[in-house]
């Protein structure tokens, strides 16, 4: 009391201010904080660096859910979808039971732009939404799109290929545990190709840790006569589009086959043409991403949405950190 008294008018009023100003910023800080700790994008992320040419963002949240209860035995996304952590032990072990948030700027599995780009294409169907996806592992896109579109009012039909058996045994899984009947899902254990043939296809010891293999096609008889005996390859029948869609039109041709997707487009562009309205396409360097647009460019195809793969530059050489998107619309669809 003594040194309070002791004080000057002035000395007091400075103190106060400064109490003030700590005051103050004491809010700012703990606003931040909140801030970082909540679900809220960031700006800065890479993953906003996308071009589009519709409202991605407001694609995503017009199919977000707000009546979702959560299940004990499943991870729920945004969408309703219902995924078992038995298909990503490293990455969804301990979080069944709970319900992800709308995933802006991305999740563990995807993006803005390839969420907003599959969306886009439930958005365009009309009627029926007619989904194929070209190595589907557990039905990924099958069974969000699906949901989205069932939701929307749409009849569905949802078509995979997929060459790992035990992938195949997940989608068969997870479109059941999703609520879509045999007759809304067909799942073909081989692999896409630009002609029918046969592929050889690897064997791995851990599906759910192992989701990029690459098949080889258009082997020679001697390599399926080798891959096959040792014991590290199987052989699979490889289907070209025009088989998968069974000659009819598909609203939306999700393609992923880790490498190959150049010249499965370059092939089959003329049932591209005529049978695909949208197609979203995952790219696996910038050298594929440019040989994409000039095929489909050329084929008056419209690009709606892209994002760039992300590389390193270890030892000055790209090196692919996250898979590029690319979404299509078939400006002359049937």
């Amino acid at each position: 009391m003594l040194k309070a008294a002791a004080l000057k008018i002035p000395q007091i009023k400075r103190l106060w201010q400064d109490r003030a100003d700590l005051l103050a910023q004491r809010d700012v800080l703990l606003q931040e904080n909140e801030r970082l700790r909540s679900d809220e994008p960031r700006p800065g992320s890479v993953f906003f660096h996308y071009n589009c040419n519709f409202d991605a963002i407001g694609t995503m949240n017009g199919h977000a859910r707000g009546d979702l209860q959560p299940d004990p035995c499943y991870v729920t996304n945004f969408l309703g979808v219902r995924i078992s952590p038995r298909f990503f032990p490293d990455i969804l072990d301990g979080k069944a039971g709970t319900i992800e948030p709308i995933p802006i700027p991305a999740n563990w599995h995807a993006d803005i732009a390839e969420w907003a780009a599959a969306l886009r294409a439930v958005d365009l169907a009309t009627g029926r939404f007619r989904a194929v996806e070209l190595g589907c592992g557990w039905g990924c896109w099958l069974n969000n799109t699906g949901a989205a579109a069932r939701y929307k009012g749409l009849a569905v039909e949802l078509i995979g290929i997929e060459g790992d058996s035990e992938h195949v045994a997940y989608a068969h899984e997870a479109a059941a545990a999703n609520g879509f009947s045999n007759d809304e899902f067909r799942i073909i254990h081989g692999v896409a190709a630009p002609e029918k043939g046969v592929a050889l296809f690897p064997v791995v010891e851990n599906a759910g840790a192992s989701w990029g293999s690459e098949p080889i096609l258009n082997a020679t008889p001697r390599q399926i006569k080798e891959a096959t005996a040792s014991g590290h390859y199987q052989q699979l029948a490889a289907f070209p589009l025009s088989e998968i869609v069974r000659g009819e039109p598909v609203d939306l041709l999700h393609i992923d086959i880790q490498g190959g997707e150049a010249n499965f487009i370059d092939a089959a562009i003329a049932d591209l043409n005529r049978f695909v309205r949208y197609i979203v396409i995952g790219t696996h360097s910038r050298q594929l991403e440019g040989r994409i647009m000039s095929i489909l460019l050329s084929q008056g195809w419209k690009l709606e949405m892209e994002r760039p793969a992300i590389i390193g530059l270890p030892d000055g050489r790209p090196q692919i950190l996250v898979d590029g998107v690319q979404g299509w619309r078939n400006a002359g669809a049937v």
